[in-house]
């Protein structure tokens, strides 16, 4: 007859040897003082009974710290979060934190399942940029009212109430904008993102800023909200690219979607940037192997991550008393192949 391994116990099975509730028992095991002696007693002997021994979690409990930290992004697939993650993990290593990292692939139900597992492990606390899908708030105001401390990166909303680390948004993008401005263009479409995040609200504000600034009318139609969805950037680029009226610049919102745009263009033997120039906001190390070499709005990525577990952490330590903070990163335009030149 083959055996079988014997099931740990449980607070359960000595919830009901007792016929007491589970928050009984899990207040008789942590020595809380609001429980009869004698209960308290007969749960500790029982517990005793069954070999009950707490796992690492539990303990964690008692001690009110795990010394986890949870880390939550849209993807892996591009390398901004990455990059980001390793800034996080320098400085939660160094303070003896262990870093758990899940990804929503982009995906608002994953998302909510990934806190929900984070909230399950109880981590200390959570780094998060949210999905692209995910434009109602409640899953995460939820944990952050049951006391876990949220840093909101990258994918931040106005809606949500907590620290954020977040890059100049606004000026890199009317930087970027106005670069295309003075080296000849004069009709420059805008590949954006999702009109919920304030990264993507910053960016088409920066854009709109830079050609008021220079005298040009805002065009609505070449404004394409591609919103991160793979192939959408393509195929807003094709459509601009069939209008007679075609641009002569584009400001795409991030890397991939600027990838995209590329793409299209060389397919359709588009020469740039004589004919079509195009800029980049995030500068992931592609921008500069791809041909031609892509413009970028360069964010300072492990800085990022720094920043937003420092915060974490510090907020860990005051609790209560952790005023949130909302921190801006300075950008830098590195001038590449896929624009002109100011002295053309």
């Amino acid at each position: 007859m083959s055996s079988r391994k014997s099931k740990q116990p449980t607070i359960w099975d000595i919830a009901i040897k007792l016929n007491v509730s589970i928050s009984t028992v899990s207040r008789a095991l942590r020595n809380a003082g609001d429980i009869n002696p004698e209960t308290k007693k007969a749960v500790l002997e029982m517990a005793e009974k069954l070999d009950y021994q707490p796992n690492a979690i539990a303990s964690s409990l008692r001690k009110s710290k795990t010394s986890v930290i949870g880390v939550m992004v849209p993807e892996f697939i591009h390398p901004y979060f990455p990059r980001v993650i390793l800034g996080i993990q320098e400085i939660a290593n160094a303070m003896d934190y262990k870093v758990i990292v899940m990804q929503s692939n982009e995906s608002y139900e994953i998302e909510k399942q990934n806190i929900q597992a984070m909230f399950a492990l109880r981590v200390d606390g959570l780094i998060m940029a949210v999905s692209r899908e995910t434009t109602d708030f409640e899953h995460i105001r939820s944990i952050q009212k049951k006391g876990i401390p949220i840093v909101f990166f990258n994918r931040v909303s106005d809606e949500l109430v907590g620290s954020k680390v977040v890059v100049d948004d606004y000026r890199g993008a009317f930087l970027a904008v106005e670069h295309l401005i003075l080296t000849g263009c004069k009709r420059i479409a805008h590949l954006a993102g999702p009109d919920k995040l304030t990264m993507s609200i910053n960016r088409r504000n920066g854009y709109l800023d830079a050609l008021r600034t220079h005298g040009i009318a805002a065009d609505g139609r070449l404004i394409m909200h591609s919103d991160f969805v793979e192939g959408r950037a393509r195929t807003y680029m094709q459509e601009l690219l069939n209008n007679p009226d075609r641009p002569d610049g584009v400001f795409a919102v991030n890397d991939p979607t600027a990838i995209e745009a590329l793409i299209c263009l060389k397919d359709n033997d588009v020469r740039i940037p004589d004919e079509i120039s195009l800029i980049t906001f995030s500068n992931a190390p592609h921008s500069s192997f791809v041909s031609p070499s892509l413009t970028s709005v360069v964010q300072p990525l492990e800085n990022i991550g720094l920043v937003a577990v420092q915060l974490l952490l510090r907020q860990i330590d005051e609790g209560q008393y952790f005023t949130p903070e909302t921190v801006t990163l300075d950008t830098e335009l590195v001038v590449r192949k896929s624009t002109r030149n100011l002295a053309d």
